[in-house]
Formats: C-alpha cells, structure tokens, sequence
C-alpha cells in the first residue's frame, strides 16, 4: 500500500510537471544541488523545467511523515527570487497583487495574488516588506510569465515619473526547512533569537557560519518552518550545498522530494498553482477572498479589480473551490464531480491518500449550491460513482507558530 501511495503521488506531480513543461525549450535546469540529490538516491523528474528530485530512496510516506513529525528539508532552488526597490515600490506592487503592503510591519510578509487583468490569479506568492526593499518568490517556471507582466507595468509606471526597480536573485539557492523540531534544529545554526520569529515574518542572518541568508518563517506543509535563501558564496561549493549538508547532519532532519511536498501541501489545504489556480481563476472561485485585503477592496484600482470585486460584492462566482474527503482510491485531478441526481457540477483539481488521515482527500470546483460542507457528490472513478463528501480545510490541522 505504501509503495502504491507513493507512486500515486509521484504521477500526480509528474503530470504537473509535464503541464508545465509543455511551453519549455532546452535541456533542463539543475539546482546546486543536483549532484547531492543523485548521490542520495534521489528519483529525478522533471518539474517546472527542472530536474527535481520527487522522492528518496525512504519514499513518500516516510518523508512524509519525517515532516510532519519532526523536520523535513527541502530543496526549492527552482523557485526564483525577485527584489524590487525604489521609493515607489510599495506602490507600484499594490497595482499588481492583492496584499495590503503599505500597512505590513518591515520585517513581515503576506501571501498575495498576481492578478490578470481578466481577475484571474497570474501566481500567488509571498511579498515580504523589509526596510529598503520587497522580496518575493515566484513559482518554478512562471519567469516567463509573471516577469514579462511585471516588467510591461514596470515600464508604464517609471515613465510616469515613479521610482521603481526589479533585480532576479537566479545565482542564489532557496530550502525549505519544515516540521515540528524545525526551530530547535534552526536555532543550533544561528544567534538570531528565533522564538521572537512568528510566523511571516523574515529576517537577515548568518545560519551556518554562511553570511547573507535571508530566512522567513513560511513554508507550504501546514507545519512550522522556515524558508532560507542562500546566497552562492565564495568558496568552491555554492552556500546552499553548504547549509544542506549541515541541515542533513543534524538528526531529527531528512530529505524531502516534490511528492511529500504535495501530499503535505494537499492535507494543509494549499493550492497548487496549474492544478488548483490558474489565469482564469478569481479569488472568489479559488476560496482566497481573504488574501484580498480589506483596504484593498475600496477603491480597488489593481489589475483584475473590477471582476473580483465585482464577485466579492454580489458573490457571482460560478464555481467554488472546495475540500473533500472519501472512502477508497482517491479521484485524480479530471475527475468529473456529480450531484446525486446525475448533474455534472464540477472538477476534481487536486486529490491523493492522505498519509495522516489514511483516506481520500483532495479538491475540487462545484457550483455554489454544492459547497456546503457534508454535502455528499460523485465522482467517477473506473466508470464506477464512488461517494464524497465535503469537507472543511486544511484536513490536518496547521501548526503555523504566531509568537512567545
């Protein structure tokens, strides 16, 4: 059961992979950490243009559960950090992205959405303000859409007189230390006091011994954790090899792929950008009205507003996203969802075996009558209905630290 579970994961992420890929060109991209992967017996697919490692020789499950039991470690190098300076930074990203910017603290972040003009979400990501400076960082293979659309707004705000600048951090590697034990495991490797660190919030640091780390505590598990971009340093080996390798020693830590990301994500309730969002998805639909902020809403005024205000205010969205639970094998994204009657009312978009849970979960789009959490709807599964019911999520209760 458990090598099924975790070959089911794998394909699920494989055909994620190769939705994003259909657009790429050219060999694939390596992490610095590729060689390190392949010596661990890492099983590398390819994901976004890269080549990832989806699972380790352990398998899904134990990684799994490595996360959600003591402290699971990531590579997320594929993912790019963006910087944006200038006086007029807070405003010119406001047009772009649905977080309240100007009134977070330096020091703290916001999930947000990049919007299209159609209301439909571009990426979601994390903006973090600090005293001099936004960081963020984009999904793994959205350079070529969000950087396009940022830079095409970029050009039209700067030649109305504003000050604004983007630079991409391509040479530095990013990890993602995540779990219960993750803080104690942190706080061995640097002076920062890291129980003063709540969640979202982000700080400069040396961790390791290695200078110019940039750490917020965020992650995509539903589990404490930190997020750590790692500059390239001056030595032989690039700095992220370098604080790999120190995580790894450490004994409540092991090596995480992309189908334990998934599955974790999947129990957490996180979307999963190609599955769950995509450019024709408004916030109302996605369930990420309330990464809409309230000052936002009044008088709007970023790209997409009129649509998702629209839907906010008359709530007109015709379809939802919803959590579900079942019995049995999980229904795959595609997985056409039925009322008890026979109607088609929807689409699964994410689904697997929850490993904590040990049942069927996933996520699906219905139509609004069909959203109430014990509704029970159809799926077709080898042209058999099998049952589901929705749910509330996160399915696993998240473990986010909010401060002492």
């Amino acid at each position: 059961m458990l090598r099924q579970v975790s070959q089911a994961f794998g394909r699920g992420v494989l055909r994620t992979a190769s939705r994003q890929l259909a657009a790429a060109a050219g060999p694939l991209r390596k992490t610095p950490l590729y060689d390190t992967h392949v010596a661990l017996g890492g099983k590398m697919v390819e994901f976004g243009g890269w080549d990832m490692p989806v699972q380790y020789p352990d398998g899904i499950i134990k990684s799994h559960l490595q996360t959600r039991e003591s402290a699971g470690l990531f590579d997320v190098s594929h993912m790019l950090g963006v910087v944006l300076r200038g006086a007029d930074r807070v405003a010119f990203m406001e047009k772009l992205c649905t977080a309240d910017i100007q009134g977070l603290p330096v020091g703290m972040g916001s999930l947000t959405l990049i919007t299209n003009a159609d209301g439909g979400v571009i990426d979601d990501c994390i903006i973090t303000k600090t005293a001099d400076h936004l960081y963020m960082v984009i999904n793994a293979g959205h350079e070529d859409k969000d950087l396009p659309h940022i830079r095409s707004h970029m050009e039209t705000f700067v030649a109305a007189g504003n000050d604004v600048s983007m630079e991409t951090l391509a040479d530095n590697g990013i990890l993602a230390l995540q779990g219960p034990k993750a803080a104690e495991v942190l706080q061995r490797l640097v002076s920062a006091d890291i129980p003063q660190m709540a969640f979202m919030s982000a700080a400069d640091m040396e961790v390791a011994g290695i200078p110019g780390c940039f750490v917020t505590r965020s992650g995509y598990t539903g589990e404490d954790g930190f997020e750590i971009a790692v500059p390239p340093g001056s030595g032989d080996k690039h700095g992220v090899v370098q604080l790999w390798e120190t995580l790894m020693a450490q004994p409540e830590v092991g090596a995480v792929g992309l189908g334990a990301r998934d599955s974790l994500r999947l129990e957490a309730g996180l979307c999963l950008y190609g599955n769950d969002l995509d450019d024709t998805t408004s916030p109302a639909e996605g369930t990420l009205l309330w990464v809409v902020a309230k000052n936002r809403r009044v008088p709007g005024g970023f790209v997409g507003s009129e649509r998702i205000l629209d839907e906010i205010k008359n709530k007109s969205a015709s379809r939802k996203r919803v959590g579900f639970t079942m019995k049995g094998a999980p229904a795959r994204q595609g997985a056409k969802v039925f009322s008890a009657d026979g109607e088609e009312v929807g689409v699964v978009t994410s689904g697997g075996h929850s490993p904590c849970l040990k049942m069927g979960i996933g996520m699906c789009y219905v139509k609004p009558g069909f959203t109430k959490v014990g509704t029970e709807l159809y799926v077709e599964l080898r042209k058999k209905k099998q049952t589901i019911t929705i749910t509330k999520m996160p399915f696993v209760p998240a473990s986010y630290y909010r401060g002492p």
